[in-house]
């Protein structure tokens, strides 16, 4: 099973949904803001991936944080922040065969995929 996680707006998923649907790629779209957002879950991807890969630190929502927060943060600070506002992490995270990925680029998704 294969499953995207994002948020729909966000250019970056869109590109990977077209990729997906362009390669006849089953799979299933979880949107932080309308299916939510559960704190086991970053928890265990956190585990995976590493919260420093995880944060979208590019995005508007962390440049609008403060420097306090900025300069303090570590593993927890940074999970509760994305449960707070999911549009910091970054986008995508695709599960696929329980090996996870992050970002989008056509070439790796063809390396998974193809």
């Amino acid at each position: 099973m294969t499953t995207l996680y994002g948020i729909k707006n966000c250019d970056t998923i869109k590109k990977s949904r077209v990729w997906l649907s362009t390669n006849n790629i089953d799979y299933t779209f979880h949107d932080y803001r309308q299916d939510g957002l559960d704190e086991q879950w970053l928890e265990a991807t956190e585990q995976i991936l590493g919260w420093e890969i995880m944060l979208n630190k590019r995005g508007t929502t962390f440049r609008q944080l403060t420097e306090e927060k900025k300069q303090g943060l570590d593993k927890t600070a940074a999970l509760t922040l994305m449960l707070e506002y999911p549009a910091m992490i970054k986008r995508p995270i695709l599960i696929c065969n329980n090996k996870y990925f992050i970002g989008f680029k056509a070439e790796q998704y063809a390396k998974v995929f193809l």
